[in-house]
């Protein structure tokens, strides 16, 4: 089912109230799933029904990303204040330490709840966080003209593009390996949300000197990555299992920096294997 949840979250201006918008479906042990940036939880979609079949799945709209307002005046869009706001949400949507499974962003979150201690296990597709300044500076640049292009692109353009199998490569071939596959609806729904995305800016600003650099202890982690990442490059996840040394690294053959639509059934069935 589709709805919203609203709570309190302490700031330094005093309790706030967060409204977050989500998907829940299935039965089972809790899994909760981040998007990265810009985007949106229905792009979990391609994999939503067999993770359901085993799991207890809520897909989240960050904050200030799809149907999710931002977050009110005096929080900020970065690493810390997210982590306070989805420890908060698991209080409000009655989950215990569930598994998590995160995409870019959503992958360096899903880890920062494990470093605290907050999650059963993590999958981490292509996170955030493991790449040198070059890498990162191409990435955000990378992103930044997505968004521009977005923003500038009127709807009735984006809708004629999408329609065609080579203009959904123009429109998404950065994150997709195999954008012919993504539906044309599809393809309109995540432009206009990355056009619309409100904490868009505030987040990438954020991530300038983020690094994770940290081991993570008693917590299963998982980090797969797609052959043909253009945005994050597969080298990155060699870094991420240095620096995680228990991880499990998995190879994701042909898929891109969002693998969910390139290769359903191989990630659905890395994200359950990962979060047993």
């Amino acid at each position: 089912m589709s709805a919203t949840v609203s709570f309190n979250v302490a700031s330094a201006h005093g309790e706030q109230s967060v409204t977050l918008s989500y998907t829940r479906r299935g039965s089972g042990e809790p899994l909760l799933l981040l998007h990265g940036i810009g985007h949106h939880r229905q792009v979990w979609d391609p994999i939503l029904p067999a993770l359901a079949a085993e799991r207890d799945v809520i897909a989240v709209d960050l904050p200030g990303c799809g149907e999710s307002p931002a977050l009110p005046d005096g929080m900020a869009h970065d690493l810390p204040t997210m982590n306070t706001v989805l420890a908060a949400l698991f209080g409000a949507l009655e989950i215990e330490r569930p598994h998590v499974a995160g995409n870019s962003l959503g992958g360096l979150l899903a880890l920062e709840l494990a470093r605290a201690q907050l999650v059963r296990s993590v999958t981490a597709l292509s996170p955030a966080g493991f790449w040198n300044d070059v890498e990162r500076r191409y990435a955000f640049t990378v992103l930044m003209t997505m968004r521009q292009i977005a923003q500038r692109m009127p709807l009735p353009v984006v809708e004629r593009l999408a329609r065609p199998a080579i203009g959904r490569t123009l429109l998404t071939s950065t994150i997709y390996a195999r954008p012919g596959r993504r539906s044309p609806e599809a393809v309109v729904a995540e432009t206009l949300a990355l056009a619309r995305a409100q904490g868009f800016s505030e987040t990438l600003r954020s991530g300038r000197t983020v690094q994770f650099t940290d081991d993570i202890v008693g917590t299963p982690v998982t980090v797969a990555w797609g052959s043909r990442d253009r945005l994050l490059i597969p080298r990155q996840g060699v870094r991420a299992k240095s620096v995680i040394p228990r991880a499990r690294l998995v190879r994701l053959p042909g898929c891109g920096h969002v693998p969910m639509n390139d290769d359903p059934a191989l990630v659905a069935r890395v994200v359950l294997d990962g979060s047993r």
